[in-house]
């Protein structure tokens, strides 16, 4: 089945990470081994090669670089300006990408329709679709910086990331939008881009959601009914997006699925993750809502991490596909399944497009 994951870190991964994404993943592990500057080495999850042999034909690919002020101890670039020099080598990145037929970028209905045509039947070699996405805001230095963004292709916007930032708080952070925020939804509305709600804080996300009329969608983000963190969502917050029409991906990171994880410490057999805590945050935003049409995929899958803190039966991105038949074990119709794993993403793209 087709799968549209709507959120990736393919460009951090890339430039960060030095992983070549046109390898597959085994050769990434390998030329990772014995490697310790970061907890995932050789535990990736990602390339283009499992993403086709997937069926992901379509994603979410971010650009992200924080702007971190002086105080602030979380990693990120001493200027805004900086921040936005690193998502322009990141949006580079992606352009590459495209010349060498590995990605096709999405920005419109047209090029939506093609994507779609094309991967009814792919070719081991055919363009994974990305709709490119900012990952916190602050890298934005000015609001003509959002509008050459815009003409660059960015079709999707989250205000914040982790900590307080410039145009909003995320995640781990107590504050609202402020007079900065509020500027930035309304030219992120003026140019129909898609917010993203993912990583906004209570008061900023009830802040936001007052201020801003325009299309919204929380790209990866699971329920704060399984695991009581101010990164996800309360049933509250859940039920204000789908009355907004929104889709929420949900995501793999294992210490959003099971409550108290530690970590470098827990370890998803240990902690018993797996796909299962994915079905039942699907269920219950399914219970919410009435019905299957607001959540999606958004794994998130190595955002930062690896096997070492997502689901045990998930050795690659490939894996994903296992998600139909837990799914099909959990009761749901065979046409609700096909709008978790691709079509509620899709037609909310229709939607703002149009």
């Amino acid at each position: 089945m087709l799968i549209f994951d709507a959120h990736l870190d393919l460009s951090m991964n890339a430039l960060e990470w030095n992983r070549d994404l046109t390898w597959t993943v085994d050769e990434i592990r390998k030329s990772e081994s014995g490697m310790s500057d970061k907890p995932d080495r050789a535990k990736n999850t990602v390339s283009f090669d499992a993403m086709r042999k997937g069926n992901i034909g379509l994603c979410v690919a971010t650009q992200i670089a924080r702007y971190v002020k002086k105080g602030n101890n979380l990693p990120g670039w001493k200027s805004p300006q900086q921040a936005w020099a690193h998502t322009q080598g990141q949006l580079a990145w992606y352009r590459e990408m495209e010349k060498i037929g590995q990605l096709r970028s999405i920005t419109n209905l047209e090029e939506l329709d093609a994507q779609l045509e094309l991967w009814k039947n792919p070719e081991p070699d055919s363009p994974i679709g990305y709709i490119l996405s900012l990952e916190g805001a602050d890298s934005i230095v000015s609001m003509s910086h959002l509008e050459e963004a815009y003409e660059a292709g960015l079709r999707a916007i989250g205000p914040a990331h982790y900590g307080p930032g410039t145009y909003a708080h995320g995640t781990n952070s107590v504050g609202g939008i402020g007079s900065k925020g509020k500027e930035l939804l309304r030219h992120i509305e003026k140019l129909n881009l898609i917010l993203d709600a993912t990583h906004l804080c209570d008061q900023s996300f009830w802040e936001t959601m007052k201020a801003y009329k325009g299309r919204v969608w929380a790209s990866h983000n699971n329920c704060r009914k399984f695991v009581n963190h101010n990164r996800q969502f309360s049933d509250e917050q859940l039920l204000e997006l789908i009355k907004r029409n929104a889709v929420v991906g949900i995501a793999l990171d294992a210490w959003m699925m099971v409550p108290g994880w530690v970590r470098g410490v827990s370890t998803p057999e240990g902690m018993g993750v797996t796909m299962d805590q994915m079905v039942n945050n699907i269920d219950h935003i399914c219970q919410l809502a009435g019905n299957a049409k607001h959540v999606g995929i958004g794994t998130d899958l190595d955002g930062g991490f690896g096997k070492e803190q997502c689901p045990a039966d998930i050795d690659t991105i490939e894996d994903l596909q296992q998600l139909v038949q837990k799914l099909r074990n959990k009761g749901f119709k065979e046409s609700d399944i096909e709008q978790v794993m691709h079509q509620n993403f899709i037609r909310f793209l229709r939607e703002t497009w149009s």
